[in-house]
């Protein structure tokens, strides 16, 4: 692999290229959680969530209220698990598909920390991670948690069809994931982490730019985000003058099956070929076979519980050096899909280090 330019501690500038930033002292992820439904529960990943909810409801009298009981819970676990509390923590960065972000707001609201509410879609979680590594290397936080989460029937109820309503979905169409996943990001190491593991640091991000090439087919997530995916990977890749062998993988929030492919090709028409790297958590999360998920997982808990469970695990026992994880969004809502309009999309790349 080669090397990328990305900084040191004699260096003038921690900008990169056209929309990148290299850390001169990464930020630590120290404790991560991962809260889960039932049917994420029975896929491939089950074993590796802290949590497994088997009533949708959380005990709840809604699909919203639910919702923001599995954040309440992702936020408790991944403070015990670093052994912190709430007023460890400097800031919260947050956010989830609902409007106005109530997930989030009424989740979080009785930890009483500074919360700044983030709307990426389901690339919220590669946002609040790039925002609250930045306040911590930045020296304006020393811990920051960064959480978001999803609903199948809450994002159903709003972006689709009630689930009473009983139609059918096409193969292109995803399964939200429900789920709640945080990380808490610290400028001090894990002082908890077994021996021998290494140190997990965020070393740099490239922020995705709005992409938009007209798809108006809200039941083909993967198409419509692909491109915004292949925009920033391909910007990451020129900002740090790096090639794919960079990475050990390179990781998208929620493409699915069919926006994998279409990633794959746009990329290897600018002479980049990320199959050896590739891996989409959409895909890793469910089975598409046994579980009737169509063309994978999709959510903003979606990374978030991937990313704790399964990815932050393959770094802590070395299986990987190096990752790109690029969560995925749609930016669309209720107003602008009635009113006909296309789809913008967006990611945004967080890079991650085991040292």
């Amino acid at each position: 692999m080669q090397e990328a330019n990305t900084g040191n501690e004699t260096s003038v500038s921690k900008i990169v290229g056209k929309q990148s930033v290299a850390f001169r002292k990464p930020p630590y992820i120290i404790a991560a959680s991962s809260i889960a439904g039932k049917k994420e529960g029975e896929g491939p990943l089950g074993t590796l969530f802290d949590q497994i909810v088997e009533d949708p409801m959380v005990g709840k009298e809604n699909w919203e209220a639910a919702e923001s009981e599995l954040m309440k819970m992702a936020a408790q676990k991944v403070l015990t698990k670093a052994g912190l509390k709430n007023t460890d923590i400097r800031y919260l960065i947050g956010g989830d598909l609902l409007g106005q972000l109530i997930a989030t707001s009424f989740g979080i609201a009785e930890l009483g920390i500074p919360v700044f509410g983030v709307f990426g879609a389901c690339s919220t979680m590669g946002e609040a991670m790039i925002i609250g590594s930045t306040l911590v290397e930045g020296g304006y936080a020393n811990k920051v948690m960064a959480i978001t989460s999803s609903h199948f029937a809450g994002a159903e109820k709003q972006f689709r069809f009630p689930l009473d309503y009983g139609n059918q979905r096409p193969y292109s169409a995803s399964w939200t994931v429900t789920g709640s996943g945080a990380v808490i990001i610290s400028n001090q190491k894990d002082p908890n982490k077994n021996t021998g593991e290494p140190d997990i640091v965020i070393t740099g991000f490239t922020t995705g730019k709005i992409v938009d090439y007209g798809i108006k087919d809200s039941m083909n997530m993967g198409a419509a985000m692909a491109p915004a995916a292949f925009d920033t990977i391909k910007q990451n890749f020129e900002d740090f003058g790096i090639k794919p062998d960079y990475y050990d993988k390179i990781i998208t929030g929620d493409l699915g099956y069919v926006g994998k492919n279409i990633l794959i090709e746009l990329l290897k028409e600018v002479g980049y070929d990320i199959t050896n790297q590739h891996m989409d958590c959409g895909m890793e999360i469910f089975d598409q076979e046994s579980q009737d998920t169509h063309a994978g997982g999709s959510g903003c808990g979606c990374s978030a519980i991937t990313f704790a469970a399964y990815i932050l695990k393959q770094l802590r026992e070395r299986n990987w050096r190096r990752i790109l994880f690029i969560p995925t969004g749609a930016l669309l809502s209720q107003v602008s899909f009635n009113e006909g309009n296309t789809i913008p999309c967006i990611a945004h790349a967080v890079m991650v280090e085991a040292r």
